[in-house]
Order: C-alpha cells, then sequence, then structure tokens
C-alpha cells in the first residue's frame, strides 16, 4: 500500500508538468464537446486521435485520453438535461428527470447536481481504482455467466414492479423493447432475425440511433403536434445554483450512486446502463418525495450521473490489472498501449508502474478541471432553454441526425431515427413509459446471452442456473421485490378486516348494554 501511495506520488509530479496538464485540458476539452454531440462519443474521439498521438510520449497521450474519457461522460449529461437528447446510452436516465427540471426552470439545480456528483463519484472512482484495482478485478472474473444473467433478470423485474402506475403500460414498453432488441444475426445459429433482409441490420440497431430517436425526435414531434392548441411556454431559467434542501437531497444519491457504478463497471460484462438504471429505481424507492418522480426529481440526476461517471473509473480496473476492456472506449485504450510497444495484462503495473499511476493521477486532475469547468457554466448552459421554441427544437432536430448518422456513418440509420422517432410521438400519445423500452433493447441481447452460456455450460440444464452464491442471492432479492407489495397489500387487508370485525364487536357490546 504504501508503496502504491509513492507511486501515486510520482505519477501527479509527472502529470502535473506544464505539458502535460495542457493535455489535460485539451482532453476534458474535447470530452465535453463529444459529449455534447449525440453518437460522437469517447470511443470514437479517441480512435480518431490516436495517429495523431503518436508523436507525443505515451504518458501525455493517456492524460489526454483520460480527459476525453471523463469529459465524455460530463458533456453527456448536458444535452440529456437541456434538450432531451441522451449523447451516450449512459445518459439516458439522466434525461428522465433532468429534462423535466429544466422544464420546471430548474436547468442549473440538474446540471450542477450532475456536474458535482460526476466529480464526487469519479473522485472516489478513481481512489478505489488506485487501492483496490488488482483485488477488484480478481473478484469480477470469478462471477459466471449465471451471476449476470441474475443481475440483468433483476432489472428487468424492477422495470415493471417499481416503475410506472401502470403495470400494463410498462409491460407493453419494455416487450417492444426487447423486441427492438432481437433485431441482428443469432449468434448461436447464425440466423438473421428481423433484418428484413437488409444487411445492415446484422449486427443490430445501435441503442444511441433509438435512444436519441425516442427521447429527442419523439419530444419534438410530440411539441410539433401541440404548438397549435396551446401557446409555447417560456421556460424559465430559475435560481443560477443549488439551494440548501438541493444539496440535502443529491448527496445521498451522488454516494448510492457511486456504489452502484464503480463494481458495475469492474464487471466483464457491466458498463454504465445498468447501474444508471438501478440506481434510479433506488433512488425511486428511498426518495421522501416519491411523487416528484417523474416531473423533475433531483434525486433522478443526482444518484444516475454518480453511476455514471463511477462506472467509468471502474471500467479502468479490470483494464489496467488484466487487459480486458469492458467498453469501447476502454478497447481503444488498449490498442493505444499496443501500439506504443506496451503489453497489457497484470503484468502491466510492474513493467509500467510510472506510465500507469501517471494516468491515474490524471484522473484526478481531469475530474477537478471538469469540475472548474462545468460547475460555472451550468447558468449559461440553462439559458439555452430562453432560445425561441421553433430555433430550440430545430437545433434539437439537426443534433440528433447529425448524432444518428455519426454513430455508423450510414443513410439507413436516419430512416430508423425517422421510424422510432414516430414510435415515441405514438408512446407519448398513448402514455406509454419510455424506460422499459430503452432498458429492454439493452438488456434483451445480454439476457440472452448469458442465459444461452449458462445453460451450454450447464449441459442443458435449468438448475445450472442456480449455481454461484451471488445468482442465489439475487433471485432471493428478486422474490422479495415482487412478493413485498402483495403482503403489504394482504396486512393492510387484513388489518382493515381486523379493525372492522372489533369496531362491530364495539358496537354489539354497547347496544348489549343498553
Amino acid at each position: 500500500m504504501l508503496d502504491n501511495l509513492g507511486w501515486l506520488l510520482q505519477g501527479f509530479e509527472q502529470a502535473a508538468t506544464p505539458m502535460n496538464l495542457l493535455y489535460a485540458v485539451i482532453g476534458v476539452l474535447l470530452g465535453t464537446a463529444v459529449g455534447v454531440l449525440p453518437g460522437i462519443g469517447p470511443a470514437m474521439t479517441v480512435a480518431l486521435l490516436l495517429p495523431i498521438t503518436y508523436n507525443v510520449s505515451p504518458s501525455a497521450a493517456f492524460i489526454m485520453f483520460a480527459g476525453i474519457f471523463y469529459g465524455g461522460m460530463y458533456g453527456g449529461s448536458t444535452t440529456s438535461i437541456l434538450l432531451n437528447t441522451p449523447g451516450e446510452s449512459s445518459s439516458v436516465i439522466t434525461a428522465i428527470e433532468g429534462n423535466k427540471m429544466a422544464k420546471a426552470g430548474r436547468a442549473a439545480q440538474a446540471l450542477a447536481t450532475a456536474a458535482i456528483g460526476s466529480f464526487v463519484a469519479g473522485t472516489i472512482g478513481t481512489v478505489l481504482l488506485a487501492l483496490f484495482a488488482p483485488a477488484i478485478s480478481r473478484f469480477a472474473v470469478t462471477l459466471g455467466a449465471p451471476s449476470y444473467l441474475a443481475i440483468m433478470l433483476f432489472a428487468l423485474v424492477a422495470v415493471t414492479a417499481v416503475l410506472g402506475s401502470s403495470k400494463l403500460r410498462g409491460g407493453i414498453s419494455l416487450f417492444l423493447g426487447l423486441a427492438i432488441g432481437l433485431v441482428g444475426i443469432d449468434s448461436l445459429t447464425g440466423q438473421a432475425r428481423a433484418t428484413f433482409g437488409l444487411p445492415q441490420l446484422s449486427d443490430g440497431i445501435d441503442i444511441v440511433v433509438i435512444a436519441v430517436a425516442i427521447f429527442a425526435l419523439g419530444e419534438a414531434l410530440w411539441v410539433a403536434a401541440h404548438l397549435r392548441q396551446k401557446p409555447a411556454e417560456v421556460i424559465p431559467v430559475g435560481r443560477p445554483w443549488m439551494g440548501k434542501s438541493d444539496w440535502q437531497r443529491s448527496w445521498k444519491p451522488w454516494l448510492r450512486g457511486t456504489a452502484y457504478g464503480f463494481p458495475f463497471g469492474a464487471l466483464p460484462a457491466g458498463g454504465a446502463e445498468l447501474p444508471t438504471f438501478l440506481s434510479y429505481i433506488t433512488e425511486k424507492k428511498l426518495s421522501k418525495h416519491p411523487e416528484e418522480f417523474g416531473k423533475g426529481a433531483i434525486e433522478g440526476v443526482a444518484g444516475p450521473e454518480a453511476a455514471n461517471n463511477a462506472s467509468a473509473a471502474g471500467t479502468l480496473v479490470p483494464m489496467l490489472s488484466l487487459g480486458l476492456p469492458t467498453n469501447a472506449t476502454a478497447a481503444v485504450m488498449l490498442t493505444a498501449f499496443v501500439s506504443y510497444g506496451i503489453q497489457p495484462g497484470p503484468t502491466l503495473f510492474d513493467k509500467e508502474p510510472l506510465l500507469i499511476w501517471t494516468l491515474i493521477a490524471s484522473l484526478f486532475i481531469g475530474n477537478f478541471l471538469l469540475l472548474v469547468l462545468n460547475l460555472p457554466l451550468a447558468p449559461l448552459w440553462a439559458k439555452l432553454l430562453r432560445t425561441p421554441r421553433p430555433y430550440l427544437y430545430a437545433g434539437i432536430l439537426f443534433f440528433a441526425t447529425l448524432g444518428a448518422f455519426a454513430v455508423n456513418i450510414q443513410p439507413l440509420d436516419l430512416v430508423l431515427l425517422l421510424v422510432f422517432g414516430l414510435l415515441g410521438l405514438m408512446m407519448r400519445r398513448f402514455g406509454l413509459p419510455v424506460l422499459p423500452l430503452i432498458i429492454g433493447v439493452i438488456l434483451g441481447p445480454r439476457i440472452e446471452r448469458q442465459l444461452r452460456q449458462s445453460l451450454q455450460l450447464g449441459g442443458g440444464e435449468w438448475g445450472s442456473l442456480f449455481t454461484e452464491p451471488v445468482a442465489i442471492g439475487v433471485y432471493v432479492c428478486m422474490a422479495l421485490l415482487l412478493l413485498a407489495p402483495l403482503v403489504l397489500k394482504l396486512m393492510h387487508r387484513s388489518e382493515e378486516t381486523l379493525l372492522v370485525v372489533e369496531d362491530d364487536k364495539d358496537q354489539r357490546e354497547k347496544a348489549e348494554s343498553k
């Protein structure tokens, strides 16, 4: 531990040189910019800059990549909150409450809690990365397909059990998402499913295209359909900073989101989508103001954004200690290691300690720079909402189209954008919640893959799904989640029946005494 602290101090010394600080600033600015643009994520930016960085030292290159990585997470929340246009799939959950807060004149508070929550989670996550990278990686690789399957099924159950007042509408939306997730080539049989003979759909439909269409285009079409029925509302800017109650309602979600995000980021089949969603439903369950969810609850922004950035720190654990990328950005960064002649894997901390600890130190620096850059800009970003409605939604449509096209650079994605935009309009028209659809699209293919792996390893026996302690624990939690409302309802009915019986008994005793 003391050796690690010594290396970390040397990493700070290396990362704090004027030239490396310049690369850190460039990285966070680029990362924030690409996070704001839907579809143009950190992975694409790192990949585009990879050839350019061959002329600089490895430490400078990775410092800039770290800035882009964290900056992309920050930038994605900005358009999610202001324009209901997620820049990354991990920012989808933020759009649900963040955009409602913006429309209620609380855009600055939403942006501020997202920025501070990202800083808190990123800092804690980086500390955990420095302390426990090897140990967490060893635990992560012990989890098999049954455990991953159980965790993802738990998320689907939570969709219908916790979210929304109508279980039927939530179930319909979830079914639509799972059906969309089936599009593509079957990984086991090689058969095309719902591709309509189009080779461009062989790899499925990108989640960014679907999220941008459902949120941004669906919202724009809905507003356009109602502009003539009622005058355009002027969205108030509101107070520029977070108040005392905002701080009180945000700090616990920041910590809980961090607790969700970091372990999931470290899992080989993790990612930021699942922890942000679990953070959201946890905050809804624990909130003292559950009636505000769906109308702009600050906890619904604070928790998921913290989970998002903590997950970003967690993804570096298996990348640095095992050479195992868990997302696209980590995969491109591993390519950069190889291009510099550095072999990623368990020996990386021993062979290149100064480079790795400089990278970890640069995460602290980049995280601080992002807070300094983003927090003062929150009130200015909020004033974007004062833009006249036609210009604002024209801008949303422009960025949505640009983002959808940038994902795969193919015209078919623009057609899909329109189709799913119309689906988003219909869902708003008939009151179907959007989140179950997005969760179904994200988790559907993963659940299918983990289910097949579990059954293959167990020789087709269904009992193989219950062979890991983590899986059994998650299934127990799932059963409690499903049975708790039923038990509480039965207890409530029995109490009512008991009160009625006691009331009748009292009335009879009074009648007899007379």
